[in-house]
């Protein structure tokens, strides 16, 4: 009875994501393009080189963000632990400030520019993180660790900002700020196999994250290697994290939202149903908030709208365990 209950969730999961998928391409701005008829050559680019990749960007930023927050909440044992809890945004975006605001201009900047920059501060970070993790023994210390690095980051950040010239500032301020339209097909190339590296390690991962959940005594007792188990999640949480926010700028509050509604909609905390679950999940609410950035003649940063979803889950959390 659970399993028939648990596939035709998944079942309404896919066809929503197809759904929802083929309104993200249709709508854009105050145009509808119809990708099924006849249409002229100009529509047929916007469709193919813009709205085509935005959609394909939103399902795999969702679904790897979602993913990320729940193997994060698990490692942790912390509901609000996120993608970002090991300062891996914070790296990212001084990879670009420094990029943008040292000297900025003095090269030319390209469109892979900004993405390069940005993985190579989340990579650092990561690098640094890891390092910890071979001394540190407490998951709890290792959270505090990633917390001090990204505020260490954010406060460079901070500094370069106060030095920065105006134009500099803005097109930092508007990386910040999050957006899936500026993933092209090209972009594509490097992200996908990026996301599909930190997916190996997730899926390395699902047996002793299941033995996680009792308890790291007792993930021993079944001859889990705690300490192996940790590298790949931090790995995992890198190459997902880091290369989204890298091409797509941070995207605040899914990955921390997402994961409890996976929960709560499956009734199970067993990740071999939550991870799918929270990528489906992860995947259909990006295209939401892209569809409602897209429904303003000037669209809304992704980073907006998905606050405004992810927010009030993560509230109702606090006050569910007082």
């Amino acid at each position: 009875m659970h399993s028939t209950r648990t596939g035709i969730i998944f079942g309404a999961l896919g066809i929503a994501l197809v759904l929802l998928f083929i309104l993200d391409v249709c709508k854009g701005g105050t145009e509808w393009l119809w990708p099924f008829g006849a249409m002229s050559e100009i529509d047929g680019r916007i469709l193919h080189d813009i709205r085509l990749p935005k959609a394909v960007t939103a399902i795999l930023a969702g679904a790897g963000l979602s993913v990320t927050g729940l193997i994060m909440q698990t490692l942790f044992r912390n509901p609000l632990a996120g993608p970002y809890t090991l300062g891996v945004s914070s790296g990212a975006s001084l990879g670009v400030a420094l990029l943008t605001m040292l000297g900025a201009f003095s090269i030319q900047l390209s469109a892979i520019s900004l993405p390069i920059a940005a993985c190579i501060g989340a990579t650092l970070v990561l690098l640094l993180v890891l390092a910890v993790s071979k001394r540190v023994k407490s998951n709890v210390s290792l959270l505090i660790v990633g917390i001090m690095f990204g505020a260490i980051a954010g406060a460079l950040v901070t500094l370069l900002q106060q030095f920065a010239n105006p134009d500099a500032l803005k097109l930092f301020i508007v990386w910040t700020m999050g957006s899936l339209s500026s993933v092209g097909w090209t972009d594509m190339q490097l992200l996908v196999p990026i996301l599909m590296a930190g997916t190996v390690f997730v899926l390395l991962s699902l047996k002793p994250l299941n033995g996680l959940l009792l308890g790291e005594d007792y993930a021993r007792g079944l001859g889990i290697h705690i300490g192996r188990t940790r590298l790949f999640i931090v790995l995992a949480t890198g190459l997902l994290a880091g290369g989204i926010t890298a091409f797509c700028g941070p995207i605040a509050f899914i990955g921390v939202a997402v994961p409890h509604i996976a929960r709560g909609i499956f009734k199970t905390s067993n990740h071999r149903v939550t991870i799918p679950a929270s990528a489906l999940i992860g995947a259909c609410l990006l295209l939401v908030c892209d569809v409602i950035c897209s429904l303003f003649v000037h669209p809304l940063p992704i980073m907006t709208v998905s606050a405004l979803f992810g927010a009030p889950v993560i509230i109702w959390i606090i006050m569910k365990n007082k």
